[in-house]
């Protein structure tokens, strides 16, 4: 009880910080998932429409997933220096893998009668993917943003190694200073953060996949 009551009163000092820390871990997920959104659902209909380029895309998208966090991180600061931009890159990256296969996977699933009855009413290839195929892999797509946006959450914890806010700054400052109450005032809204994304973007595509149905 004496921990939970140290907790809740550092939390309620540091209240002011605890949200713009937040705010700042929110804005580096954002960016990094935004991204991946606007450069991974195009490679994955490119990979779905060019088969020869599949194992390619896919391969990349999974060496950039599979790399340590770190690392990763550390790399990227020898190009983009210190500070938020640096996670946004990292994080850009390694939402990318959830975010291609699953669009790729979306449109391959699309069932073949319906593309047969597309072409039978004279739509074009570009008509089919547009009105047809990319409508029906939403679903997919919104189960790999869920799982692109709690990984990112996760990984943004590390950015203040490398000079970046977020609420990595209160665990790592804990665990600098061995204060378990900072770590877990850092760790908790991390985490809540998390489950919260992935409840709402849950719930949108579930309502996603009942719109098509």
């Amino acid at each position: 009880m004496e921990f939970i009551a140290e907790l809740v009163n550092y939390i309620v000092e540091n209240y002011d910080e605890l949200l713009v820390l937040s705010i700042e871990h929110l804005l580096m997920v954002v960016y990094g998932i935004g991204l991946a959104l606007l450069v991974g659902v195009p490679l994955g209909i490119i990979a779905a429409k060019f088969e020869k380029l599949t194992p390619l895309i896919i391969s990349i998208t999974n060496i950039l997933q599979l790399t340590p966090s770190l690392a990763m991180l550390a790399i990227l600061m020898l190009y983009f220096g210190f500070g938020f931009q640096t996670v946004v890159m990292g994080l850009f990256l390694y939402s990318l893998l959830p975010i291609v296969k699953n669009t790729y996977v979306g449109i391959k699933e699309v069932d073949g009668s319906i593309m047969e009855a597309g072409t039978g009413i004279g739509m074009t290839p570009l008509q089919l993917l547009m009105k047809i195929q990319f409508p029906l892999s939403i679903p997919f797509l919104m189960a790999g943003l869920r799982l692109a946006a709690v990984i990112a959450i996760a990984v943004a914890t590390i950015g203040p190694y490398i000079g970046a806010g977020g609420l990595g700054t209160e665990i790592i400052s804990g665990i600098s200073i061995q204060s378990d109450v900072q770590i877990f005032a850092g760790a908790i809204p991390a985490t809540l953060m998390a489950l919260i994304a992935d409840f709402v973007l849950g719930k949108l595509e579930n309502k996603t996949k009942h719109g098509i149905a």
